[in-house]
């Protein structure tokens, strides 16, 4: 079964307003979420496995994919749907070689050439951004609404946006013909995760999409 992309999820841990991880995941997949990326920068190998194993069962329970943002050899041990690299990880065609032909593989990509290169090497989706100003990743490079139409326009594969988006600007990305919305702080930083998540998939989708827990 492919993969919905419609409201990506990837944490932050030091923007969610719910007490643990989990309880955050949880509102966030009630509200709507679809897949959900588990990035931890700033955090010990061991410490990161074992956030990323409860965080498997969290995702389990609910039949969402869990990716593993950089880390391969996490994604694999404890059995993650994927991994998402970016541009200066390991290359894409390295990185489809040890996952497999079966894990998710998803791309960051600024540009056409990036967006190309990816697909080839056997990218299964690619996130294009930061479309906005982003506190979470400050130095990341900017994608116009221009560039990401070409690069809608030379790919193929699903594509979901990243950096800033919100409930004030989703809306600018109906007409694009991308497959979802990744969010950070616009869900998990909210007072209401759940509401904010069935709030964003609705002005995008133009209907409620809520999930039963």
């Amino acid at each position: 079964m492919k993969p919905d992309y419609s409201l990506y999820l990837v944490t932050d841990r030091r923007l969610m307003s719910a007490k643990t991880l989990g309880e955050a995941v949880e509102q966030a997949i009630a509200g709507g979420c679809t897949l959900v990326q588990l990035r931890e920068k700033e955090i010990s190998s061991l410490d990161f496995y074992v956030l990323a194993s409860e965080m498997k069962k969290t995702t389990d329970r609910y039949g969402i994919p869990l990716i593993i943002n950089d880390r391969i050899d996490i994604a694999m041990a404890v059995d993650a749907a994927g991994v998402h690299i970016g541009q200066k990880d390991i290359p894409a065609d390295i990185a489809r070689k040890v996952i497999g032909k079966d894990m998710l593989l998803g791309v960051s990509a600024t540009s056409v050439t990036e967006a190309v290169n990816a697909a080839i090497a056997g990218a299964d989706y690619l996130g294009v951004g930061a479309m906005f100003q982003t506190g979470t990743k400050p130095d990341a490079g900017f994608v116009s609404m221009e560039e990401l139409g070409r690069i809608r326009r030379a790919v193929d594969i699903p594509i979901v946006v990243i950096g800033g988006i919100s409930r004030e600007n989703a809306m600018l990305f109906q007409p694009m013909g991308i497959d979802g919305l990744a969010v950070v702080s616009a869900v998990i930083a909210q007072p209401d995760i759940k509401k904010s998540a069935a709030d964003l998939k609705s002005l995008f989708f133009g209907k409620e999409a809520v999930n039963e827990l």
